[in-house]
């Protein structure tokens, strides 16, 4: 079954209940009451058709927030994780080159990467600059 797209203030979310992968693409800046709000329909909509695998393309994103790095660590994702539980939860992030230099320069999102990329943490993340590679991790042939 083809669903249609959900269109979000910050972002547009697609369905791919063939793969298993809610694609949620980021369009524009809004200031972050916006943001946790469109999280939060991200979650109820990956819950309600069974999506723990989420494709999460950033790459018009210019600039990514040190404070809505730390939120979605440590509030969104260990709430993401109980509610798709026992599904692991894992999110491969698409950036553009210049945000990816920003994880990898900036001390505050360094700090959150790393968080975010620990092995211990109960879900999993991984970072990519192309579509195809990170579709392949989430689901893998």
């Amino acid at each position: 079954m083809l669903l249609p797209p959900t269109e979000l203030p910050s972002r547009t979310l697609s369905f791919r209940t063939d793969l298993r992968v809610l694609v949620v693409r980021w369009h524009t800046m809004v200031p972050m009451a916006a943001v946790q709000a469109d999280y939060a329909q991200m979650l109820a909509a990956a819950q309600a058709h069974g999506l723990s695998d989420w494709l999460l393309d950033v790459r018009r994103r210019e600039v990514a927030a040190p404070e809505l790095s730390a939120w979605v660590n440590h509030t969104f994702y260990p709430e993401a994780v109980a509610r798709l539980a026992p599904q692991r939860r894992r999110l491969a992030v698409l950036s553009s080159p210049a945000l990816t230099a920003s994880y990898r320069t900036d001390p505050g999102q360094q700090k959150e990467v790393a968080f975010a990329l620990d092995p211990a943490r109960p879900f999993d993340i991984a970072l990519f600059e192309d579509e195809g590679q990170a579709m392949q991790w989430l689901r893998p042939l």
